[in-house]
């Protein structure tokens, strides 16, 4: 099944010379399959099909849309175990980790075909024109969203399906209606590759046109770029790290025509503990944040990379807790030789700072490429007064900074640059108490927590998953939940437009029977 080709369309295709393969990071070997980089020529013919498609893809009816995504689901779960055991190989992820995210993949591609079934996500909006006002006649007005065009969308390292080929980029930009070039991580090229070819399969299936998507191979920075560059690419969508991100971002600012990127990138995800909670519930928390800290060996976005609480014996008695509780678990496999090199070198940087202190460490021999958790505590001010302290260590660690009392708590709250959340453990009664610390941390977030951890991301309508630079690029989008689809379309006015050449959202007898806004009103009426 796997061909290690590009493909380009509805094509395969092997026109690069440079070559890789994937490695199996809990054998520390590489994978077999040989995967072809995207050439230029190919890159090329890629964005010429999107850009073909572009216009017969934006006019397809939205239930026509919302069955190709139907079938995008089907043909994943048609891979069956084939997929699984890919994933398996090429991530040291087990087994039901890559059944769950298979589930939430399939499970946003329902969503968004939902989406597209219901219809308001065009926003359409209708101010009627009024002739006789004085001093000046209104005219007809009327608005929708409409897609941007062709999208690039960069496959995440840690999430390999839900990330990835038909991940939220992916599923939230087709059902907008723009076509999608995938530049495929070369971690899990194979895995990437298989969901590739299902949506291909459910794109002939659905007769939606050639172009509508590509999936490029690529180990390097080339393909990205050449994609980024591309004048026919709209907007991109990316995962990854704070330098990755930042560099797309800075690339699409130099183009002739600037273009979107939507990048989440770092995050250290803040725990404050407030002192209350920590008296009687400290061993509850110890044991829930060890299992966040060290869930999927670390390797989410949500990784709760900071723990900050008052010092005093509850504190202590807290910290002795989770010391025992992160000893307890079993280290696991990272995704990569290189992801695994990283996370030493940050652990390792971490506690060479001046004031840093180890918790605990996993100080065992183990096989390669395992994470070895670890927590390190800092005094809140040497941590105010050193900004190395605040980067992301990707992987199973947690830095707890001790604050004297609450006003050092809030000083070094104030220092967070944006994260994608933060979380406050408290009672109720004093939750009320930290009106400052609050506002605080919501300025800084897309997403607080209460009483809770940050890691799992509920795919629905109400979450956000975004924050301020740089967690993200643009924090009033999120990469999850209904309203990721927002960040593929742009609104368009039609001012005094004849009826019958206005898009079907907007005409006087709506239709497709959608709620409209019509002077102010929220309707399905006709007009």
């Amino acid at each position: 099944m796997l061909d290690g080709k590009n493909i380009i369309g509805f094509k395969r295709s092997k026109r690069g010379t440079h070559t890789f393969k994937t490695i199996n990071p809990i054998l520390n070997i590489e994978n077999e399959t040989i995967y072809y980089e995207a050439a230029s020529e190919e890159i090329q013919e890629a964005v010429s099909l999107a850009q073909q498609a572009s216009a017969i893809f934006a006019e397809t009816s939205y239930k026509h849309r919302a069955k190709f995504l139907m079938a995008i689901a089907d043909e994943i779960m048609a891979l069956d175990q084939s997929l699984i055991d890919v994933y398996c190989s090429e991530t040291g992820l087990p087994e039901g980790r890559a059944k769950g995210e298979r589930g939430r993949t399939v499970n946003q591609l329902r969503m968004f075909a939902q989406i597209l079934e219901e219809g308001s996500f065009v926003e359409a909006s209708i101010d009627t024109a009024q002739p006789d006002r004085e001093p000046v006649p209104k005219v007809d007005l009327r608005k929708m969203m409409l897609p941007l065009g062709p999208v690039a969308v960069f496959g995440a390292s840690n999430f390999p399906l839900a990330y990835s080929s038909a991940g939220g980029d992916t599923a939230s930009a087709l059902a907008a209606g723009c076509p999608v070039i995938v530049k495929g991580h070369p971690m899990h090229a194979g895995t990437g590759s298989m969901v590739s070819s299902a949506i291909i399969k459910a794109a002939k299936d659905t007769s939606m046109p050639e172009g509508v998507l590509s999936h490029l191979n690529s180990s390097g920075h080339e393909v990205g770029e050449a994609l980024l560059k591309d004048p026919f690419i709209k907007a991109v969508g990316f995962t990854g790290s704070i330098n990755g991100g930042r560099a797309l971002f800075d690339l699409a600012a130099q183009r002739k025509e600037p273009i979107p990127v939507f990048a989440e990138m770092g995050s250290v995800n803040p725990v404050v503990l407030l002192p209350e909670i920590m008296k009687t519930e400290n061993e509850k928390w110890a044991g829930t944040i060890a299992q966040s800290v060290t869930l999927g060996s670390g390797q989410f976005c949500t990784n709760p990379g900071i723990l900050l609480g008052i010092k005093n014996s509850d504190l202590d008695q807290f910290t002795e807790i989770l010391a025992t509780k992160i000893s307890e678990v079993v280290p696991a496999s990272m995704l990569h030789p290189a992801i695994a090199n990283k996370y030493d070198d940050g652990r390792s940087a971490m506690q060479e700072q001046q004031g840093t202190s180890l918790v605990v460490e996993f100080s065992e021999k183990t096989k390669p490429n395992i994470g070895r958790p670890a927590i390190l505590k800092v005094s809140a001010a040497e941590f105010r007064e050193n900004p190395k302290l605040h980067q992301e260590v990707f992987g199973p660690f947690s830095l707890l900074v001790e604050c004297q009392n609450i006003e050092d708590l809030e000083r070094s709250v104030s220092l967070l640059e944006g994260q994608l959340t933060a979380s406050v453990i408290g009672t109720t009664e004093e939750l009320r108490g930290y009106d400052y610390l609050l506002k605080q941390l919501e300025n800084r977030v897309g997403r607080l927590v209460f009483n809770g951890v940050p890691t799992g991301v509920e795919v629905c309508a109400s979450m956000h998953h975004g924050g301020p630079y740089p967690a993200t690029t643009d924090s009033r989008f999120t990469a999850v939940g209904d309203d990721a689809i927002k960040r593929w379309l742009r609104p368009v006015c039609y001012q005094n437009c004849p009826d019958e050449l206005l898009p079907a959202s907007l005409q006087n007898a709506n239709p497709l029977q959608l709620l409209r806004r019509v002077d102010g009103t929220l309707t399905r009426a006709k007009l």
